[in-house]
């Protein structure tokens, strides 16, 4: 079920009222009420895959369980590897089998060998990459010891399906989210409110931005040989800007959502284009998966505890797994080594003097250069884009449809001042502005925008193929 689909707000009303009015005076039944939404929220996609949450669901809470039961470190280590294996096992299967096949296929190939074997045909279950490693998160936690196991089955299985986050995160830590389903909730006027407006801004950032630029960054990408150097510059910027405000705007419509049932979820994103370093962008950027991989791979691994030199391996070591942790193609590999590597040269050039403004523009052009092989459907491909932007061939700008092109500019100014106010003058915020008039007159045209100018046709946002 789409966040940006009429089933979803029928939906939402219906768990919402049953939620406030019907289960409110029983924490088990909320509770119960949410397990069985996300689980209807997650089967209106296809309902043969809730057996792999359920299945992780309950290998976890048993492991859990196991672990309170021991204080030896070999059966503790061995319940731990049990839910490694079971949840990385799946999404190893799902997400990474043909990839690891064709790979090792075309390794023999290029020596001068044939293989023959057959590929499967997988669909990739939406989200696995994000409940699996919310489920693994309370293992690994309740191994360190810092959590206490949970004997409550129906809180843990709502924990690791809650619907608004389920398939795109914030990819939430036990250690935050799983208490708050214990603790009873009233509804709260203001809580609710400000989830509202996440949600209407969310919406703004996806069908409004997004998915209409969308259509200009198909045109150009899916065209190469086609549009100019200019041409692909900006479909380049267009494509950050997409995907900031497609994965952007689905976290706003998660934590706004979430906010109506009484639970806060982690921020996961702040404003990452105006980052002065590529250490501020990853703490701006997917700030649960970043935070996620530097807890559970990069200080496991050394962290910067041992040189210098070990230090930029494990930085390169995280983020080429996390380029890959995002898809089963090397575009992403190389996407992913490209920030390695550029952490690690900004820790070489640390104490070199830049000013601010010049710093937030190399960020974003290097961020913008190294989202090219994160669109691009191959690393030729990527090259190939490269090849032509470098040639500047023709400054004849592609601007498709006049209206439509101007329109997605001004949507786009309007994304940047709201963040730079949101950076420099928060309590100036559209939605937050003291001055009543700016605040309604603000939500109203953003609605208005929504419902005249978005684009309605059920795109999926982009990382639910993660």
């Amino acid at each position: 079920m789409l966040f940006n689909s009429f089933e979803f707000g029928i939906f939402l009303v219906v768990v919402f009222f049953l939620y406030w009015f019907v289960t409110n005076k029983n924490l088990k039944s909320q509770n119960l009420l949410i397990l069985v939404s996300s689980y209807v929220f997650y089967g209106w996609w296809d309902w043969r895959f809730l057996s792999l949450i359920a299945f992780s669901t309950i290998v976890d809470y048993s492991v859990g369980l196991g672990l309170s039961k021991y204080e030896q470190k070999r059966p503790r280590r061995m319940l731990l590897w049990t839910s490694i294996i079971v949840n990385l096992g799946f999404l190893m299967f799902f997400k990474y089998y043909n990839f690891f096949l064709d790979s090792f296929i075309n390794a023999f190939t290029f020596f001068g060998f044939t293989l023959n074997a057959r590929t499967l045909s997988i669909i990739l279950p939406v989200g696995i990459s994000f409940y699996t490693f919310q489920t693994l998160s309370y293992t690994i936690d309740v191994y360190n010891r810092k959590l206490q196991p949970t004997k409550d089955f129906i809180a843990f299985g709502a924990f690791v399906s809650f619907f608004p986050q389920l398939v795109a995160g914030p990819i939430e830590r036990a250690t935050h989210l799983l208490p708050q389903f214990y603790k009873p909730r009233k509804f709260d006027y203001d809580n609710a409110s400000a989830g509202l407006k996440m949600m209407l801004w969310g919406m703004f950032m996806k069908v409004g931005i997004a998915d209409r630029i969308s259509l200009y960054v198909d045109n150009v990408y899916g065209n190469v040989p086609m549009h100019s150097s200019i041409s692909l510059i900006v479909a380049t910027v267009f494509f950050a800007v997409q995907i900031y405000c497609d994965f952007g705007g689905y976290s706003l419509i998660a934590i706004g959502c979430a906010k109506l049932f009484g639970f806060s979820l982690m921020q996961n994103f702040n404003r990452p284009y105006l980052a002065t370093s590529f250490k501020e962008f990853w703490q701006r950027w997917h700030i649960s998966l970043s935070s996620w991989f530097r807890d559970y791979l990069y200080i496991p691994i050394g962290g910067s505890r041992a040189g210098a030199f070990k230090t930029k391996r494990n930085l390169f070591i995280t983020f080429v797994v996390s380029g890959f942790w995002h898809g089963a193609n090397w575009t992403f590999i190389v996407w992913g080594a490209l920030h390695g590597l550029y952490l690690i040269i900004e820790k070489s050039l640390s104490k070199i003097k830049v000013p601010k403004l010049i710093r937030i523009a190399v960020v974003f052009v290097l961020v913008s250069f190294a989202w090219i092989f994160f669109r691009a459907p191959s690393v030729g491909a990527a090259f190939e884009i490269i090849k032509k932007i470098l040639s500047f061939n023709s400054m004849s700008l592609y601007t498709g449809d006049i209206g439509i092109f101007s329109f997605s500019v001004m949507a786009i100014f309007i994304l940047f001042i709201n963040d730079y106010l949101g950076e420099f003058k928060p309590e100036l915020k559209l939605f937050s502005n003291p001055n009543i008039v700016v605040r309604y007159a603000s939500m109203l045209f953003i609605l208005i925008y929504i419902v005249s100018l978005g684009v309605f046709d059920q795109s999926q946002f982009i990382y639910f193929q993660f």
